[in-house]
Order: structure tokens, then C-alpha cells, then sequence
């Protein structure tokens, strides 16, 4: 009996463990690096995200993580809303916007935009497990009451996932070329604080591997 429910613990603290990773991750799904491009650290990096005005949350937070992230590899970063403010560059033509990021001495930009944003709705079944004649739950009457009384009257739920599709973009501001490209995909964040942590994190980790930025 001890054996049998030792076993049966293990499986439910397995299974939550699985369980709680998979409900929030971010995975990269593509990514692409001019060849023969590496930042230096004396170059001054804007970091600009593109996110509709109902994440505005988001987009402080994103750029924020990755100003942090940046500087602590040693690099010059500023986030675009500090330095230009939320509508800065909005109504601009092209040479204007250039020209006000000269006059601020950015070299390159890195934008953060939400491509996409998509709910799933899913049903989660109740607690329907059926176990073998002589089980834990078995034993004493009162074990076996609540086990069945949850497992007659729970019924199942429906629960929505978010999932979030990223993409960043390295540009040089003196030839406007694209250096450096990134999409990702993220599952159920917990917040947008802890998403932008884990999105940063996976970007400067895929810059590095890609050896767009050096090891700190």
C-alpha cells in the first residue's frame, strides 16, 4: 500500500511539474543575421516596440527588459519611449525620422513588434481517473467517499490560452540595412512583466549564439 501510493504521488508531482511548464514558454521559431555582422559597444542602440495601444503595458515593459539586458552585456542602449517619448516618431517621413535619431547619435534600432495575438479556447475534463481495484483510495470509507464525490460531481471547465507572436529587427541607421531578424512564439505568459523577461532572454541568448553580440 505505502508502495503503491509512493508511486502514485510521484506521478501526480510529475505530472503538475510538466503541467506548469508548458503553461507559459517562449520558444524561437525563426531567426537570421547578416553574415560578418557583430555590434560594438560603442555604438548606441534604440530599442523601439510596436505594440498596440491596449498592451502599452507590454511595450514599456519589453522595452525596459531588453535596455537592461543590453546594458548589462555592456552595450549603449535607451529604450525609444524615454528618449522620444510614445508618439515620436508618428506622422514622420522617413529623412525626418532618421534625422531625429542622428541628432540623438543612435547608430542602430531595434524594434520589438506583435505580429499577431491568438486565444484557444480548450476543454479540460474533470476528474475522471479510474484506477485499479485496491487502490490507495480503497481503503477507508471516508478516502473513498471524497475520492469518488470528486470524481461524480466535478465536472469539466473551459479555459483560454494566449499565445503571442514576436519579431525583432536589427537596422543600421547610416545604410538602413536589416542586420539582424527574430520571431518567436509565447504560450500563456504569466504577466507582461514575466513575458518580457523571457522574450528578452531568449533574443540576447539567440544575438549571442548567433554571435551578433559577444559573450559577457
Amino acid at each position: 500500500m505505502k508502495t503503491r501510493m509512493k508511486l502514485l504521488t510521484a506521478g501526480i508531482l510529475t505530472g503538475l511539474v510538466l503541467f506548469l511548464g508548458a503553461c507559459s514558454s517562449t520558444k524561437v521559431t525563426s531567426s537570421w543575421k547578416e553574415p560578418e555582422t557583430s555590434l560594438q559597444k560603442d555604438q548606441k542602440i534604440m530599442v523601439l516596440g510596436l505594440v498596440n495601444d491596449r498592451e502599452g503595458r507590454l511595450r514599456g515593459q519589453m522595452e525596459k527588459e531588453m535596455v537592461l539586458a543590453l546594458k548589462k552585456q555592456g552595450y549603449q542602449a535607451v529604450s525609444a519611449y524615454d528618449e522620444f517619448g510614445p508618439k515620436a516618431f508618428r506622422g514622420l517621413k522617413e529623412e525626418q525620422a532618421l534625422n531625429k535619431l542622428r541628432k540623438g547619435d543612435i547608430d542602430k534600432v531595434l524594434t520589438i513588434v506583435m505580429l499577431d495575438k491568438s486565444k484557444e479556447k480548450s476543454y479540460v475534463p474533470g476528474n475522471n481517473f479510474y484506477g485499479p481495484f485496491g487502490g490507495p483510495y480503497y481503503g477507508r470509507w471516508w478516502g473513498y467517499y471524497n475520492w469518488m464525490y470528486g470524481r461524480v460531481y466535478d465536472p469539466g471547465y473551459y479555459t483560454t490560452n494566449t499565445r503571442y507572436f514576436l519579431e525583432s529587427n536589427l537596422y543600421s541607421i547610416s545604410d538602413k540595412q536589416l542586420l539582424y531578424s527574430i520571431q518567436t512564439e509565447t504560450f500563456d505568459p504569466a504577466s507582461a512583466e514575466r513575458m518580457a523577461v523571457v522574450y528578452t532572454n531568449k533574443v540576447v541568448a539567440d544575438m549571442t549564439r548567433q554571435q551578433l553580440i559577444g559573450r559577457n
